[in-house]
């Protein structure tokens, strides 16, 4: 099958991206260096396009109760302008996708989903909406692009092309405004760990409203990135990606985001039978940060020991352009989930040694709190 594009393709041929079909888009992997691009990211900012993301709008009487339904998450603690990170289950508790809500209104809800997952989430959620007779489900990934600006500078630089005060936008909080003459949502979200925004923008806009931001970016060392650097950004954070550290046979509780998951939620969510057995019975694996204390790094599948016995498997590992240390994370027994304890990687059919380490390698910058209305 032919890769799609975004509506960027044009304008990642002319930057001179190296470009790779991903989960069947095709995307920026960089378009300089991988390491050059993480630093501005870390340093300053970076654009990135995202528009592979899948996007599905839940609209009618009853699209509160669908969403609540289908994600793990309490819905009802949204106000509108707010989004929730969450999760779809399947019966056996996996996880289909993990996903963003965004409450437009009480009728009106925005999911934003894995580009891997966007058209078997599609097919899934109609399949439930059929028990919800006043709810439409909407394929809107062809009707929004999606731009990503993430870094200690991104709040600025966007300020200077929106009339909204990015100021008093929160983390994981959204608002409807203009640039030029497009009408956008923007959103204070990303994948990086530092302050940044997400845009979600008419298609046909889109190549405009790059095109804008670049140009106003220039006096804030603005650099295009691609998905390679937002591999290892996301890394030193320890996020998540379905596919490597989340997939079907997965639960939440397994993958460390308990905290997505609202068991007591009025009306339940599908899969919480199995969620509520392993909370009280335990899980049979967790997932780790680790740290590679001998030579090597440590890839995808590389399988963890401890002494002579296989206890596990490496999700993902690079290494870490801010620590200049290689870093992964790992599925492993329950009870070496826990900091300090000393593993080997087998690399290149040596085993190496590693330790698990405690919370994100890289602190977090996300702006969570705003300045006080006077």
């Amino acid at each position: 099958m032919t890769p799609k594009n975004t509506p960027l393709a044009d304008t990642h041929k002319a930057l001179g991206a190296k470009m790779l079909d991903f989960h069947g888009w095709m995307m920026p992997i960089q378009y300089t260096s991988i390491l050059e691009e993480h630093k501005a990211v870390r340093e300053k900012v970076g654009i990135f396009d995202v528009s592979h993301m899948g996007e599905i709008e839940i609209k009618g009487d009853k699209a509160f109760d669908l969403v609540q339904y289908i994600t793990t998450n309490d819905v009802s603690l949204l106000e509108e302008g707010e989004i929730q990170y969450s999760a779809l289950l399947n019966e056996k508790g996996g996880v289909i996708d993990d996903l963003l809500v965004y409450k437009v209104s009480g009728k009106r809800f925005l999911l934003c989903v894995n580009a891997s997952n966007a058209v078997n989430d599609l097919s899934w959620i109609a399949d439930q909406a059929l028990r919800y007779p006043d709810v439409e489900v909407v394929n809107s990934s062809r009707r929004f692009g999606m731009i990503s600006i993430q870094g200690p500078k991104s709040e600025p630089l966007l300020q200077a092309l929106l009339p909204t005060p990015l100021a008093k936008l929160g983390y994981y909080r959204f608002c409807i405004t203009t640039v030029g003459e497009s009408n956008i949502i923007v959103s204070r979200t990303g994948y990086t760990g530092e302050d940044g925004f997400e845009i979600f923008c008419e298609w046909r806009d889109t190549p405009a409203i790059w095109e804008a931001i670049m140009v106003k970016g220039r006096q804030f060392s603005l650099k295009p990135i691609g998905l390679g650097a937002r591999d290892t950004l996301r890394l030193e954070m320890r996020y998540a990606l379905h596919g490597q550290e989340l997939a079907e046979d997965i639960t939440p509780l397994e993958a460390g985001l308990s905290w997505i998951v609202s068991l007591d939620k009025q009306g339940g969510f599908i899969g919480r039978d199995v969620l509520l057995k392993q909370k009280e019975e335990g899980v049979p694996q967790k997932l780790v940060g680790f740290e590679v204390t001998g030579r090597g790094i440590a890839r995808t599948g590389y399988a963890v020991y401890h002494g002579d016995e296989v206890v596990g498997r490496v999700t993902s590992g690079a290494m870490s352009p801010s620590l200049k240390k290689a870093v992964g994370m790992a599925y492993v027994k329950p009870e070496l989930a826990v900091v300090g304890a000393e593993l080997f990687i087998e690399i290149r059919g040596k085993k190496v040694p590693a330790v698990v380490r405690r919370g994100s390698f890289v602190e977090s910058r996300v702006k969570k709190e705003v300045p006080a209305t006077t």
